[in-house]
Protein backbone atom coordinates (compact mmCIF):
# COMPACT_ATOMS: atom_id res chain seq x y z
CA UNK A 1 0.00 0.00 0.00
CA UNK A 2 1.36 3.36 -1.03
CA UNK A 3 1.74 5.90 1.77
CA UNK A 4 -0.78 8.70 1.63
CA UNK A 5 0.66 12.03 0.53
CA UNK A 6 0.92 14.68 3.18
CA UNK A 7 -2.03 17.04 3.28
CA UNK A 8 -1.12 20.72 2.82
CA UNK A 9 -2.18 21.53 6.37
CA UNK A 10 0.37 19.00 7.68
CA UNK A 11 3.32 20.70 6.03
CA UNK A 12 5.31 23.45 7.67
CA UNK A 13 3.85 26.03 5.31
CA UNK A 14 0.37 24.64 5.86
CA UNK A 15 0.74 24.93 9.62
CA UNK A 16 2.01 28.49 9.31
CA UNK A 17 -0.87 29.52 7.05
CA UNK A 18 -3.37 27.76 9.31
CA UNK A 19 -2.00 29.58 12.36
CA UNK A 20 -2.20 32.88 10.51
CA UNK A 21 -5.77 32.19 9.43
CA UNK A 22 -6.68 31.28 12.99
CA UNK A 23 -5.24 34.59 14.19
CA UNK A 24 -7.44 36.40 11.69
CA UNK A 25 -10.54 34.53 12.85
CA UNK A 26 -9.88 35.28 16.51
CA UNK A 27 -8.51 38.80 16.20
CA UNK A 28 -11.51 40.22 18.05
CA UNK A 29 -11.84 37.38 20.54
CA UNK A 30 -11.06 37.93 24.23
CA UNK A 31 -7.82 36.57 25.71
CA UNK A 32 -7.73 32.86 26.41
CA UNK A 33 -8.69 31.29 29.73
CA UNK A 34 -5.12 31.26 31.03
CA UNK A 35 -4.80 35.03 30.74
CA UNK A 36 -8.19 35.60 32.31
CA UNK A 37 -7.30 33.35 35.23
CA UNK A 38 -4.12 35.29 35.80
CA UNK A 39 -6.03 38.56 35.84
CA UNK A 40 -8.55 37.17 38.32
CA UNK A 41 -5.74 36.19 40.68
CA UNK A 42 -4.03 39.54 40.25
CA UNK A 43 -7.24 41.43 41.01
CA UNK A 44 -8.09 39.31 44.05
CA UNK A 45 -4.60 39.74 45.49
CA UNK A 46 -4.57 43.47 44.74
CA UNK A 47 -7.92 44.13 46.41
CA UNK A 48 -7.74 41.58 49.21
CA UNK A 49 -4.23 42.39 50.34
CA UNK A 50 -4.85 46.12 50.17
CA UNK A 51 -8.05 45.84 52.21
CA UNK A 52 -6.60 43.50 54.82
CA UNK A 53 -3.38 45.43 55.34
CA UNK A 54 -5.18 48.78 55.34
CA UNK A 55 -7.73 47.84 58.00
CA UNK A 56 -5.21 45.98 60.13
CA UNK A 57 -3.03 49.09 60.14
CA UNK A 58 -6.03 51.21 61.15
CA UNK A 59 -6.95 48.79 63.95
CA UNK A 60 -3.42 48.74 65.34
CA UNK A 61 -3.17 52.51 64.99
CA UNK A 62 -6.44 53.14 66.85
CA UNK A 63 -5.47 50.73 69.63
CA UNK A 64 -1.98 52.22 69.95
CA UNK A 65 -3.48 55.71 69.98
CA UNK A 66 -5.84 54.83 72.83
CA UNK A 67 -9.06 54.91 70.80
CA UNK A 68 -12.20 53.22 72.12
CA UNK A 69 -13.81 50.11 70.63
CA UNK A 70 -16.57 52.29 69.19
CA UNK A 71 -14.02 54.48 67.42
CA UNK A 72 -12.23 51.39 66.15
CA UNK A 73 -15.37 49.81 64.71
CA UNK A 74 -16.74 53.03 63.20
CA UNK A 75 -13.38 53.91 61.67
CA UNK A 76 -12.95 50.36 60.43
CA UNK A 77 -16.29 50.12 58.65
CA UNK A 78 -15.96 53.62 57.23
CA UNK A 79 -12.56 52.67 55.83
CA UNK A 80 -13.93 49.36 54.50
CA UNK A 81 -16.68 51.07 52.51
CA UNK A 82 -14.67 53.99 51.17
CA UNK A 83 -11.58 51.95 50.37
CA UNK A 84 -13.61 49.27 48.56
CA UNK A 85 -15.28 51.88 46.36
CA UNK A 86 -11.96 53.60 45.79
CA UNK A 87 -10.17 50.40 44.83
CA UNK A 88 -13.00 49.40 42.49
CA UNK A 89 -12.66 52.78 40.80
CA UNK A 90 -8.89 52.32 40.56
CA UNK A 91 -9.39 48.90 38.98
CA UNK A 92 -11.83 50.36 36.46
CA UNK A 93 -9.70 53.33 35.45
CA UNK A 94 -6.52 51.24 35.32
CA UNK A 95 -8.07 48.63 33.03
CA UNK A 96 -9.70 51.32 30.92
CA UNK A 97 -6.36 53.07 30.48
CA UNK A 98 -4.85 49.76 29.30
CA UNK A 99 -7.63 49.44 26.72
CA UNK A 100 -7.17 53.04 25.58
CA UNK A 101 -3.40 52.58 25.34
CA UNK A 102 -3.89 49.45 23.22
CA UNK A 103 -6.26 51.27 20.89
CA UNK A 104 -3.92 54.26 20.56
CA UNK A 105 -1.01 51.97 19.69
CA UNK A 106 -3.18 50.05 17.24
CA UNK A 107 -4.23 53.26 15.50
CA UNK A 108 -0.59 54.33 15.29
CA UNK A 109 0.40 50.96 13.85
CA UNK A 110 -2.34 51.25 11.20
CA UNK A 111 -1.06 54.71 10.24
CA UNK A 112 2.51 53.41 9.93
CA UNK A 113 1.39 50.50 7.74
CA UNK A 114 -0.51 52.88 5.46
CA UNK A 115 2.38 55.36 5.29
CA UNK A 116 5.34 52.99 4.99
CA UNK A 117 4.02 49.55 3.97
CA UNK A 118 7.37 48.22 2.75
CA UNK A 119 9.10 49.07 6.02
CA UNK A 120 6.29 47.48 8.02
CA UNK A 121 6.33 44.44 5.74
CA UNK A 122 10.05 44.10 6.42
CA UNK A 123 9.31 44.16 10.15
CA UNK A 124 6.95 41.21 9.70
CA UNK A 125 9.69 39.42 7.74
CA UNK A 126 12.24 40.15 10.48
CA UNK A 127 9.89 38.89 13.19
CA UNK A 128 9.26 35.56 11.48
CA UNK A 129 12.85 35.20 10.32
CA UNK A 130 13.84 35.37 13.99
CA UNK A 131 11.44 32.47 14.61
CA UNK A 132 13.29 30.32 12.08
CA UNK A 133 11.28 30.92 8.90
CA UNK A 134 13.31 31.51 5.76
CA UNK A 135 13.27 31.35 1.99
CA UNK A 136 10.01 30.59 0.20
CA UNK A 137 8.30 29.68 3.47
CA UNK A 138 9.09 33.08 4.97
CA UNK A 139 7.87 34.86 1.84
CA UNK A 140 4.59 32.95 1.87
CA UNK A 141 3.97 33.68 5.56
CA UNK A 142 4.69 37.39 5.08
CA UNK A 143 2.46 37.50 1.99
CA UNK A 144 -0.37 35.80 3.88
CA UNK A 145 -0.19 38.17 6.86
CA UNK A 146 0.19 41.37 4.86
CA UNK A 147 -2.61 40.46 2.45
CA UNK A 148 -5.14 41.30 5.17
CA UNK A 149 -4.75 44.73 6.78
CA UNK A 150 -6.53 43.76 10.02
CA UNK A 151 -4.41 40.64 10.43
CA UNK A 152 -1.31 42.68 9.64
CA UNK A 153 -2.10 45.25 12.33
CA UNK A 154 -3.04 42.61 14.90
CA UNK A 155 0.15 40.67 14.18
CA UNK A 156 2.24 43.78 14.76
CA UNK A 157 0.40 44.46 18.02
CA UNK A 158 1.01 40.93 19.23
CA UNK A 159 4.43 40.07 17.83
CA UNK A 160 6.16 43.46 17.85
CA UNK A 161 4.54 45.39 20.71
CA UNK A 162 3.42 42.36 22.76
CA UNK A 163 0.14 44.05 23.69
CA UNK A 164 -3.12 42.22 24.36
CA UNK A 165 -6.58 43.59 23.69
CA UNK A 166 -8.60 44.57 26.80
CA UNK A 167 -12.33 43.94 26.42
CA UNK A 168 -14.99 46.15 28.04
CA UNK A 169 -16.44 43.21 30.08
CA UNK A 170 -12.95 42.64 31.49
CA UNK A 171 -12.81 46.26 32.64
CA UNK A 172 -16.07 45.92 34.55
CA UNK A 173 -15.00 42.54 35.92
CA UNK A 174 -11.76 43.97 37.25
CA UNK A 175 -13.62 46.77 39.05
CA UNK A 176 -16.14 44.39 40.66
CA UNK A 177 -13.55 41.77 41.66
CA UNK A 178 -11.14 44.30 43.15
CA UNK A 179 -13.94 46.09 45.03
CA UNK A 180 -15.36 42.88 46.52
CA UNK A 181 -11.91 41.50 47.37
CA UNK A 182 -11.03 44.77 49.11
CA UNK A 183 -14.23 44.65 51.18
CA UNK A 184 -13.62 41.04 52.20
CA UNK A 185 -10.04 41.90 53.08
CA UNK A 186 -11.30 44.65 55.39
CA UNK A 187 -13.85 42.42 57.12
CA UNK A 188 -11.43 39.60 58.02
CA UNK A 189 -9.55 41.52 60.76
CA UNK A 190 -12.53 43.74 61.68
CA UNK A 191 -15.30 41.21 62.43
CA UNK A 192 -13.62 39.72 65.56
CA UNK A 193 -14.01 43.11 67.28
CA UNK A 194 -17.80 42.81 66.97
CA UNK A 195 -18.00 39.63 69.05
CA UNK A 196 -14.85 39.40 71.19
CA UNK A 197 -13.12 41.50 73.85
CA UNK A 198 -10.45 43.80 72.42
CA UNK A 199 -7.40 41.72 73.39
CA UNK A 200 -8.88 38.45 72.14
CA UNK A 201 -10.16 40.14 69.00
CA UNK A 202 -6.74 41.61 68.27
CA UNK A 203 -5.08 38.19 68.56
CA UNK A 204 -7.70 36.60 66.31
CA UNK A 205 -7.42 39.45 63.80
CA UNK A 206 -3.64 39.18 63.54
CA UNK A 207 -3.66 35.37 63.33
CA UNK A 208 -6.48 35.33 60.78
CA UNK A 209 -4.76 38.00 58.70
CA UNK A 210 -1.47 36.10 58.76
CA UNK A 211 -3.19 32.88 57.70
CA UNK A 212 -5.05 34.58 54.87
CA UNK A 213 -1.91 36.33 53.64
CA UNK A 214 0.04 33.08 53.80
CA UNK A 215 -2.74 31.27 51.92
CA UNK A 216 -2.79 33.91 49.20
CA UNK A 217 0.97 33.66 48.80
CA UNK A 218 0.81 29.86 48.62
CA UNK A 219 -2.03 29.92 46.08
CA UNK A 220 -0.19 32.46 43.96
CA UNK A 221 2.96 30.32 43.91
CA UNK A 222 1.08 27.10 43.15
CA UNK A 223 -1.01 28.73 40.43
CA UNK A 224 1.83 30.67 38.84
CA UNK A 225 5.42 29.93 39.78
CA UNK A 226 7.68 29.91 42.83
CA UNK A 227 8.19 28.09 46.12
CA UNK A 228 4.91 28.07 48.07
CA UNK A 229 6.59 28.37 51.48
CA UNK A 230 8.71 31.35 50.49
CA UNK A 231 5.79 33.01 48.72
CA UNK A 232 3.50 32.55 51.72
CA UNK A 233 6.02 33.87 54.23
CA UNK A 234 6.87 36.78 51.97
CA UNK A 235 3.22 37.77 51.72
CA UNK A 236 2.85 37.58 55.51
CA UNK A 237 5.97 39.66 56.08
CA UNK A 238 4.86 42.36 53.64
CA UNK A 239 1.30 42.50 54.96
CA UNK A 240 2.00 42.46 58.68
CA UNK A 241 5.03 44.70 58.23
CA UNK A 242 2.93 47.33 56.52
CA UNK A 243 0.23 47.03 59.19
CA UNK A 244 2.85 47.44 61.91
CA UNK A 245 3.57 50.91 60.55
CA UNK A 246 0.03 51.87 61.52
CA UNK A 247 0.76 50.72 65.07
CA UNK A 248 3.94 52.79 65.22
CA UNK A 249 2.15 55.87 63.90
CA UNK A 250 -0.56 55.43 66.53
CA UNK A 251 2.03 55.14 69.29
CA UNK A 252 3.79 58.27 68.09
CA UNK A 253 0.59 60.31 68.05
CA UNK A 254 -0.42 58.93 71.45
CA UNK A 255 2.97 59.82 72.92
CA UNK A 256 2.88 63.27 71.35
CA UNK A 257 -0.65 63.91 72.64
Amino acid sequence: MKPKPDRPAATRLGRAVRATSKRAATATAPPDEHHRGTNWLRDVILGGQDGLVNILGIILGVIAGGGSDKVLIVAGFAAAITESISMAAVGYTSSKSERDFYQAEKNQEAVEIAATPEAERQEIADIYAAKGFKGKLLEDVVDTITSNRDVWVDTMMDEELHLQRVQTPDILRAAVVIGIATLIGHLIPLLPFLVLPRTDALVVAIVASALVLFGVGVYSAVTLVGDWRAAGLKMVAIGLGAAAIGFLVGRLFNAAG
